[in-house]
């Protein structure tokens, strides 16, 4: 439960010497003194999840870390109190942070790999985490509790299971152990960062009834940070907004979905899709301040249709909304009535000319075949969503069309004209006319090359001249909101929604008829997600574009998509228009996937 000092609340001694409380808690940037997190106070009881929120840059991660005495490198921890139990972590000595870690407080990442050793056999790795914290006594002690662990995340607990590597397991397999790893020795508090993102909606299904059972069936408190509000809204009991590194509301599930306060959390539940479709998503224009660099008042007045000169004046007390909701704003009761749910606007399939056919693909690696009999057809002005469970072939079928991937049989072709099977034998035109924009906006961008270079790449190969390659980055750049000043920065000055924006214009600077989008808003906050769809959507109307929108981003499908195809274990099980397979679906398979998505409206029944 959320704590205020505007709104104290009474808690048995018992309760809180087991869980979790962040008292004014700072960071500052060493070098500067700049304060990146300010003010932060949190309280979690034992058994309750505290979901974190806000905008990538605006300082969740940078609390979870703090909360197990930790920060990165530059960032000095200048002020506050963390209690996990009844042990006040900050004042340790290094030795002993190092003690608790994994003892009486854990912590998941995002990226499960990232946890565990490559070269190391998952079971060793979970014995070690046992020993090193002595957890179990006599050896034959820990091999029960190691099989009690693999038991707990869902997981098979023989020995051949145990004597995998990571690389051997699944994403979600991956992140199971993990978990397992976090609660081997029974900690009290639970740091989870974003340890969902990128897993599709069965896999994170099933890794966040673990998270509950063990939070709960333990006693644990657990801080999950998160920017997906349809997970806050299954999995949580309490929810706080950060924005620019200070939290600007608080309360419970309820309280935050049902009656939003701040006008940033009013925009973030505006821009969360859900699978219900009983909105429209809607993004919100300019970018948060970096938190070193906040003007003095309300940090979100830049953003705010409705600041004035008190709002810029001071930094918000703490405000009452109803018991156990707070919120920093000095606007409530003064804002105007803020429709969180619009109306969604219907999809309906264009009429379009077929630009891409697919009949009988079939695609595979080293002769293991992934992929079997798939046609599809995407049309000028459509989008055509393709989902699945991760390994259901979506991204084989993508790279394919992109000429990314050269192990395919069947029937491909652009306009009319046969395609080869890669890129380089492709001819000109079709090379041009299918863009691929990749994943990560992080790792697609060279960080040598400035965001011009980056663009102008494409025509540079087909021998532009420097004047209209120039003529050609402005125009593009203003087709996905960026200002043209940009073409001089870097990828690491830019913001991973602008990155993306970035990626999009390098695919739109060849005039292309088809973009291939794989999974290009996974990892990206709600509002910037929804700025992406919005863009995408817009530029598929003005240029007629037709686009193939790979995603296990089940809610995104009705906010962009004509029409649908599912696919499961290399095959298309379910085709049609958007409204009909989201909201009617007929076979069993896209059934679990939908019942399997999270989903606001449901959560809040």
């Amino acid at each position: 439960m959320m704590l205020s000092p505007a709104f104290p609340q009474v808690l048995t001694e018992a309760v809180m010497t087991k869980g979790l409380r962040v008292t004014d808690l700072r960071l500052n940037v060493s070098a500067t003194g700049d304060d990146i997190v300010d003010e932060v106070q949190i309280s979690i009881e034992p058994g309750k999840v505290l979901a974190l929120v806000g905008e990538s840059g605006s300082g969740k991660t940078t609390v979870g870390l703090a909360i197990l005495g930790h920060s990165r490198r530059g960032v000095t921890i200048a002020h506050g109190r963390v209690e996990c139990a009844d042990t006040e972590v900050l004042g340790l000595s290094e030795d002993a942070k190092r003690k608790i870690r994994g003892e009486l407080v854990s912590y998941v990442p995002q990226d499960p790999a990232s946890s565990l050793n490559p070269a190391l056999r998952i079971g060793v790795q979970l014995m070690e985490a046992l020993e090193v914290h002595d957890f179990g006594g006599s050896v034959e002690s820990r091999k029960i509790r190691l099989k009690q662990m693999m038991a707990e995340v869902l997981l098979p607990t023989d020995d051949e299971y145990l004597l995998r590597y990571p690389h051997q397991l699944s994403g979600g397999q991956q992140q199971r152990v993990g978990l397992a790893m976090a609660f081997a020795c029974r900690p009290s508090v639970i740091v989870l960062d974003e340890p969902t993102t990128g897993l599709d909606v069965s896999t994170q299904e099933h890794v966040l009834k673990t998270i509950r059972q063990l939070t709960r069936d333990h006693g644990v408190a657990a801080l999950y940070i998160t920017h997906d509000l349809a997970v806050v809204a299954d999995l949580a009991d309490d929810v706080a907004v950060m924005y620019a590194g200070r939290i600007v509301e608080c309360g419970s599930v309820k309280d935050i979905f049902a009656n939003p306060a701040h006008p940033y959390t009013k925009h973030l539940v505006i821009a969360a899709p859900d699978i219900e479709g009983k909105k429209e998503i809607v993004g919100l224009a300019g970018r948060a301040p970096s938190p070193g660099k906040r003007p003095t008042g309300c940090s979100f007045a830049l953003r705010c249709e409705s600041a004035d000169d008190a709002c810029r004046s001071a930094f918000p007390a703490e405000v009452s909304v109803s018991t156990g909701h707070v919120t920093r704003c000095i606007k409530i009761g003064k804002l105007p009535s803020v429709v969180v749910a619009k109306p969604r606007a219907s999809q309906t399939i264009e009429s379009g000319a077929s630009v891409v056919v697919l009949q009988d693909v079939s695609a595979g690696y080293s002769g293991n075949v992934v992929v079997h009999n798939v046609s599809l057809t995407i049309r000028r002005g459509e989008c055509l969503a393709l989902v699945g469970e991760s390994g259901s072939g979506k991204t084989t079928v993508s790279r394919a069309i992109g000429g990314l991937h050269r192990e395919w049989t069947g029937s491909m072709s652009f306009n009319g004209e046969e395609l080869q099977k890669t890129a380089r034998r492709r001819t000109s035109e079709a090379r041009q006319g299918i863009q691929y924009i990749f994943q990560n906006p992080y790792g697609s961008l060279n960080p040598r090359r400035t965001i011009g270079e980056s663009i102008s790449r494409p025509l540079a190969i087909i021998g532009t001249s420097k004047s209209e390659s120039h003529r050609a980055i402005l125009d593009v750049l203003e087709k996905v909101n960026l200002p043209g000043s940009y073409a001089g920065k870097y990828p690491d000055q830019l913001s991973g929604g602008e990155r993306q924006r970035v990626a999009i214009a390098r695919a739109l600077v060849s005039n292309p008829m088809v973009l291939v989008c794989d999974e290009v808003t996974s990892a990206l906050d709600v509002l910037v997600q929804a700025a992406i769809i919005d863009l995408l959507g817009d530029l598929r109307k003005q240029l007629g574009l037709a686009m193939l929108f790979v995603t296990h981003n089940l809610p995104l499908v009705r906010s962009i998509a004509n029409e649908v195809a599912v696919m499961s274990e290399g095959r298309i099980v379910e085709i049609g228009s958007a409204e009909s397979v989201i909201g009617n679906p007929q076979q069993s398979y896209t059934k679990s996937l939908i019942m399997a998505t999270p989903s606001i409206e449901r959560s809040m029944r």
